[in-house]
């Protein structure tokens, strides 16, 4: 039999820490790192058959596509004959996969279960985790992250610097077909309202979620941890949502085996000789892009500017 003091350390949450848990507290474990993840909540979620989702797109050159159409007043014209193609090799999105193995001693859930259930936390924590991960990767993932889906013609720099109204207006011409809401760092909203609170027109707000969020002609600013800021700069993005608006799309394989929630699986793997339970955490997920127009960044948005008012005296 193999010495215990082999097994490599921190394989699972220490006695101390569970029987802290179970007997100095009745409240779950606080992790400050957990956000309200609102990109999850406001894209729609659609159910990939097969682990691939492909998008069918109609081939069209630098003028766009061209049909030859004719408009009739009077008479009997022959009319023109035409056909729309399609591309011969449309883009698939595989879906991604987050996985981890989450360890727990058999003695911890055992002896220290008695107000919380150690699992039930460790697990809850642990999707917690998974989830955060996805929000980034939805973000920046190198092939489908929205930060790097945006084609050059979708792409526009600040005016001056700071995000204005203005620079939001440009960003609305680019998705003026039904945006859903911009997303952008919690910096650079803050950013945005000291500007448009400085050419008078603060901006209103409305509630989602039971959570009030500051709006541009009428689209609201969603705030995300997940955008990168490089250098005291960051985007702010604008999407449109939907698969019949032809929008952006989060992508998902619901029905797996020990699935807790659409596309999220907990699965039992066993209990090993050292009394460790493993439990396989795992989140199927990809993001989709049905038209070259759903998404829109605005970039170089520079966050330090602040104004000083001067108020007049008596």
């Amino acid at each position: 039999m193999s010495d215990p003091s082999d097994v490599p350390a921190r394989l699972s949450v220490s006695a101390e820490a569970a029987r802290n848990l179970a007997t100095a507290t009745v409240t779950p474990p606080q992790w400050d790192e957990i956000t309200p993840r609102w990109l999850h909540l406001l894209l729609p979620w659609v159910d990939v058959d097969g682990g691939v989702y492909r998008v069918n797109r109609v081939k069209q050159n630098t003028q766009g596509i061209t049909v030859d159409l004719l408009t009739v007043d009077d008479g009997e014209p022959e009319l023109p004959r035409d056909y729309i193609d399609y591309e011969q090799d449309p883009r698939e999105y595989h879906l991604s996969t987050i996985q981890t193995v989450l360890q727990t001693h058999t003695r911890i859930t055992d002896l220290y279960s008695n107000a919380i259930d150690q699992l039930r936390e460790q697990v809850r924590l642990t999707v917690e985790a998974v989830k955060e991960r996805e929000e980034y990767e939805l973000v920046n993932h190198p092939s489908f992250g929205l930060l790097n889906s945006v084609i050059p013609s979708q792409r526009i720099q600040t005016r001056k610097g700071p995000p204005t109204p203005d620079d939001l207006d440009e960003l609305i011409s680019l998705v003026w077909k039904k945006p859903a809401f911009f997303l952008a760092h919690p910096k650079a909203i803050t950013a945005f309202g000291r500007e448009a609170t400085r050419r008078g027109v603060p901006p209103p707000t409305v509630t989602l979620f039971g959570s009030p969020f500051i709006t541009w002609r009428g689209i609201p600013l969603i705030p995300s941890d997940k955008l990168p800021i490089q250098d005291g700069t960051t985007s702010i993005l604008l999407l449109r949502v939907g698969e019949k608006q032809r929008g952006v799309v989060g992508l998902q394989k619901a029905g797996v085996a020990g699935e807790i929630e659409p596309g999220l699986s907990v699965r039992y793997m066993g209990t090993n000789k050292h009394s460790i339970a493993s439990h396989l955490v795992t989140r199927y997920f990809s993001l989709a892009k049905l038209g070259e127009d759903a998404l829109a960044s605005l970039d170089g948005v520079s966050l330090g500017n602040y104004h000083e008012y001067v108020y007049p005296t008596a």
